[in-house]
């Protein structure tokens, strides 16, 4: 077959059934994505004569004699297409990853398709930006900025890698191939609780291509957790490589190494496994009770109470809750459900192991290859030089990505073969093998005075952590912050994080705050109502004020630095945005029109140990390389390290060269999760930069025998009083005296601060079908000094987008024996380009933040309010509560064709 790619002619015979895409990868077109296989995302769209097709599902044959474009044929770094010089000026993308694939697309729009790209980019998903940044690339509307020298910060300056990104140049984990690399895959558990009597290996070993069938017997037998923190004692060791007890479907049994992927998934389907079935259970209230399947052995120390299946209960209270309700004119009480939600980043989890020079290295989509590179370490009892572990782009985390759920068995594979391997999940195992957001059941009871005020605010939390403990107990206590909003003499908080026959929750955006948020922004709602009181002022009598402490299970001391009104202001910015923008008219006949409104705080850092250690060198070619081991997956980080680094050392980004998240270059850093990315690691840097800047200024008055204080650095030198002397010449004389511009400096998680957010929605329901339509969508977030506008815009719409999906379409549907029924995109539904409406970001700028030039994190805190906004705004067109998520249009309908007090609109 004669195949044309990017203008070279060639002739290639694909593999029997092989599609375009891995056709196109195998050939070094790297740029063609993988994001789902199925036709769905969009990822891997090319050209085929010109016209956009998913190559996924386009069989290889077909483009015999075709002529073939891909995103590397599109444009390249120099000579761009105009639609990627718009995405790249927007900016049109986050984490990069679907961004080859909307390009593909949207270059090919006419001015026609252009006036409804709902219906032109229903084909092509982002999980990142909230559409809004798109649409601005499409239509050539730019938002990027030129920073003057020392003026970065507070500019919309592009990301680093813009220019790759956006000719599909940006290498992600598994855009590279080694020689004599294999393939490694998984057989999972068809059961939810089960015992292995045995595996047979034997006709699995004769399938051609096959070298090892790796058991529960051949790997190390050590407990770990594949939670990623600092300190691994708040996460239990419940886990191992492999096991010879099976807990929840999709856990993994076997792994098969083989040279082809083909080869391993037909030796994983060749597997004899003899299962002795055990009882299982999935409700976590029905595994809290006595007689319930027990999931971990009663002699496991890391279990809180391994007989009612209990991982961690927290308890503890601020006052008298019995006393607060006596007193008490209105109690509300009322439990509110949240259920699994997957991340759904569009870049699957992967990791790539080989050696060199005696070394493993681990090549992977991970938010912390530190922490990734210790629990490797320990597993297979590796001394830290024995052992490398890197990232380059990763395509999408949002927490999903802080588990070691991958590397483990590549480095297994490698230290026993000597050989490369690589192991990428498929979408499917991303649904039923990686960790979701942990559903919750919250009861949440408040009760106040007629004028509003709390006299007692008590939560029950019972949270599903899944099979293994992973972020279980870490979830549990971030879920206090959803109590510390509000000012109460009286609080109580019980909470539980339970073991059930469920893959393991994780990890995600609110981190254990979102569920909570959700269920006392609700209660307060309904307590609101209940008063007669309108709900944003009974927000405003009882939101915890600058000088508060913040009061959740006790009222010991804390690091929190909390100075200002923030909470106050983004209330008072949403009502009045809320008053003067009504947003899409109203559908007409049929459609009940509300308004709802919510408020989350969320801390600046976690309060477990966070550090960051950032190394900034001035080199001979007169560029500064900043070195910080974050990890760059759309959340901004590395834009705002090289605009902090430029800003104190008095240059431009374009002189900042960005070295990141490699342990054999960049220091220690506990990873970019918690909004420390920016928290952190960004004091690190500023620290870093500023230790340069003094010594290059000290050496500058030493050499000009000017006094320190009359010395200033700029772009290209120092001035000293009356004279400049060029970085070229200090850098010469440095050298030639062996001193070199250098300093690394390491940052803490500790004292912290506080942002807020509060979001307002205005929606219509069709009063017939239970259809949502969001006619206006604003949030106010406290984002302090804002190191770069238009990443907190996107940060912040990207939230508000990913949580309109948590509370509307998302929904991990487990059967009745714990199979999760529709594990990819198309039946999972995550928002598209037409669910998602535009939403007004408005800023608060406060001083309080101890975070790097007193800026606050906004890629997390951002989705907390707004599921329980859609949810009042729910209430308030129909009059009828909905304490359950997904607000789908089925469960609307049922309920409102079953009210007779619905108006009729």
């Amino acid at each position: 077959m004669t195949y044309t790619v990017n203008g070279r002619r060639f002739a290639e015979e694909p593999a029997p059934g092989q599609c375009l895409r891995t056709f196109l990868r195998a050939l070094g077109h790297y740029g063609v994505k993988k994001g789902c296989d199925a036709g769905d995302c969009g990822a891997c769209t090319v050209w085929l004569d010109g016209e956009p097709v998913h190559s996924c599902v386009t069989p290889a044959f077909r483009a015999d004699g075709r002529a073939v474009t891909t995103i590397e044929g599109l444009g390249s770094p120099g000579k761009l297409h105009p639609m990627q010089r718009q995405f790249r000026d927007a900016p049109g993308f986050q984490c990069g990853f679907c961004t080859a694939g909307m390009i593909m697309t949207s270059a090919t729009l006419t001015e026609a398709q252009k006036a409804d790209l709902p219906r032109a980019l229903k084909g092509n998903l982002c999980r990142c930006t909230g559409y809004r940044g798109i649409e601005d690339a499409v239509r050539g509307i730019s938002g990027v900025e030129t920073a003057a020298p020392g003026k970065a910060v507070g500019t919309s300056v592009g990301a680093p890698a813009a220019n790759e990104v956006v000719t599909g140049r940006a290498e992600f984990t598994m855009d590279t191939h080694l020689d004599g690399m294999l393939h490694l895959k998984v057989l999972h558990s068809p059961h939810a609780h089960a015992r292995i009597v045995s595996i047979d290996k034997t006709a699995a070993l004769a399938v051609p291509g096959v070298h090892r069938v790796y058991t529960w017997e051949d790997v190390p037998r050590r407990r770990f957790t594949t939670a990623i923190h600092t300190d691994h004692l708040v996460d239990p060791d419940d886990t191992r490589i492999l096991d010879d007890t099976v807990r929840f479907v999709g856990q993994r049994v076997v792994a098969v190494l083989a040279d082809t992927v083909a080869a391993a998934e037909e030796g994983c389907r060749k597997v004899a496994v003899t299962y002795e079935e055990l009882p299982a259970v999935f409700d976590p209230e029905e595994a809290m009770t006595e007689g319930a399947p027990q999931l971990h052995s009663s002699d496991d120390p890391f279990v809180r109470d391994p007989v009612h299946n209990i991982l961690l209960e927290l308890h503890g209270h601020v006052g008298d809750v019995d006393a607060g309700f006596a007193e008490a004119d209105v109690i509300h009480e009322g439990t509110y459900d949240s259920p699994r939600v997957q991340h759904a980043h569009l870049e699957t989890h992967g990791s790539i192991a080989w050696m060199e020079d005696g070394r493993l290295n681990v090549r992977t989509s991970s938010q912390s290859p530190s922490i990734a590179k210790v629990k490797l370490g320990y597993l297979f009892a590796l001394r830290p030089d024995q052992l490398r572990v890197f990232c380059t782009r990763v395509g999408g985390g949002f927490g999903g990505k802080q588990e070691v759920i991958s590397e483990d068995l590549v480095a297994l594979a490698t230290l026993d073969t000597g050989r490369p391997v690589c192991f990428e999940f498929t979408r499917e195992e991303e649904f039923t093998t990686a960790s979701p957001r942990h559903p919750m059941s919250l009861t949440v009871k408040l009760g106040a005075k007629a004028d509003g005020t709390l006299t007692a605010l008590q939560v029950r939390n019972v949270s599903n952590t899944g099979a293994y403990g992973n972020h279980g107990g870490e979830t549990l206590y971030a879920g206090g912050a959803a109590v510390m909003i509000y000012r109460c003499p009286n609080k109580k908080y019980d909470a539980y994080s339970v073991y059930t026959n469920t893959v393991p929750s994780g990890a995600l955006r609110g981190y254990g705050m979102t569920q909570p948020a959700y269920a006392v922004e609700a209660a307060m709602d309904e307590l609101a109502r209940a008063l007669h009181l309108d709900p944003l002022a009974l927000r405003r009598r009882n939101i915890v004020r600058a000088g508060d402490p913040l009061v959740a299970m006790s009222e010991g001391p804390d690091d929190v630095s909390f100075t200002e009104d923030g909470l106050a202001k983004c209330i008072d910015l949403v009502d009045e945005a809320l008053a003067r923008t009504a947003g899409e008219p109203s559908p007409g006949p049929g459609w009940l029109v509300g308004t709802g409104v919510a408020s989350s705080l969320h801390e600046t850092a976690p309060p477990t140990e966070h550090v960051s250690e950032a190394w900034v060198t001035l080199g001979d070619d007169l560029v500064y390389e900043l070195a910080v081991g974050t990890v760059e997956f759309g959340e901004g980080t590395s834009t705002a390290h090289v605009q902090i680094a430029a800003n104190q050392l008095g240059t431009t980004p374009s002189r900042i060269r960005l070295v990141q998240s490699d342990t054999d270059r960049t220091g220690f850093d506990t990873g970019a999760f918690a909004s420390a990315g920016l928290f952190v690691a960004g004091n690190a840097v500023l620290r870093a930069a500023n230790a340069v800047r003094d010594r290059i200024l000290e050496f500058a008055a030493a050499h000009t025998g000017v006094h320190l204080v009359m010395c200033s650095l700029h772009d290209e030198g120092v001035v000293c009083g009356d004279r400049r002397v060029s970085l070229a010449e200090l850098v010469a004389l440095a050298r030639a005296r062996g001193i070199r511009f250098t300093a690394a400096r390491k940052a803490y998680g500790s004292p912290r601060s506080v942002t807020s957010n509060t979001q307002g929605f205005r929606i219509a329901v069709h009063r017939v079908t239970g259809e949502i339509r969001i006619l206006y969508s604003v949030q106010a977030t406290d984002a302090a000094v804002v190191i770069n506008p238009a990443q907190v815009r996107g940060q912040v719409e990207g939230g508000v987008a990913q949580g309109i999906g948590f509370t509307l379409t998302e929904n991990h549907h487990v059967d009745a024996n714990g199979v999760m029924v529709n594990p990819n995109f198309r039946n999972y539904r995550i928002p598209t380009y037409a669910d998602v409406p535009r939403t007004e970001v408005l800023l608060v700028e406060s001083s309080d933040s101890v975070g790097p030039l007193r800026s606050k994190g906004m890629a997390e805190c951002c989705i907390n309010p707004v599921a329980p906004a859609l949810a009042n705004a729910l209430h308030d067109a129909t009059g009828i509560r909905f304490r359950a998520l997904p607000l789908t249009p089925e469960r609307i309908y049922r309920r409102l064709n079953a009210s007779q007090s619905v108006p009729t609109a």
